[in-house]
């Protein structure tokens, strides 16, 4: 198999065939995504699996928090688009960690760094997030932390 990148064009030529509006649809978006990003700075190149899986990532936030806001101003046929879109979206993504296994993973981190008190968040946040590689969403983590070094 190829690059994630490579994954995401089969798959939008797979949902184009099979008429699928929604996938065409989250796909081209996603797709489109990742050619901006990879066009930004001073010179186009090639994005790796992980810049994907991180622009992948940001997109399926802004599903979730865009379903969140329209299912909060009453407006749940929209709600329910963002809601698919982010299904989608979370095909392409690694199993989300549950907090359980983020707390575990934080407190691992944040031994193995030797980090304790709220100075040493910067450097601890680094630290965590690279412990959990992109499995959990950054909010979530910096919560973790911040908990555990109060």
């Amino acid at each position: 198999m190829g690059t994630l990148k490579d994954r995401l064009n089969e798959d939008l030529h797979t949902a184009m065939k099979a008429r699928d509006e929604l996938i065409t649809s989250t796909l081209r978006m996603a797709l489109s995504a990742v050619r901006t990003a990879e066009v930004a700075g001073d010179e186009a190149r090639e994005l790796s699996d992980d810049e994907v899986l991180a622009v992948l990532t940001k997109e399926a936030k802004k599903r979730r928090e865009a379903a969140t806001a329209f299912a909060g101003a009453g407006r749940t046929d929209q709600a329910a688009k963002e809601t698919a879109e982010g299904e989608v979206l979370d095909r392409y993504l690694p199993k989300q960690l549950t907090d359980a296994e983020i707390a575990e993973i934080v407190a691992q981190a944040l031994a193995a760094g030797g980090f304790s008190g709220k100075a040493q968040m910067g450097p601890a946040m680094k630290a965590a997030q690279a412990a959990v590689a992109g499995r959990a969403e950054g909010g979530r983590v910096a919560a973790e932390v911040r908990r555990r070094l109060s």
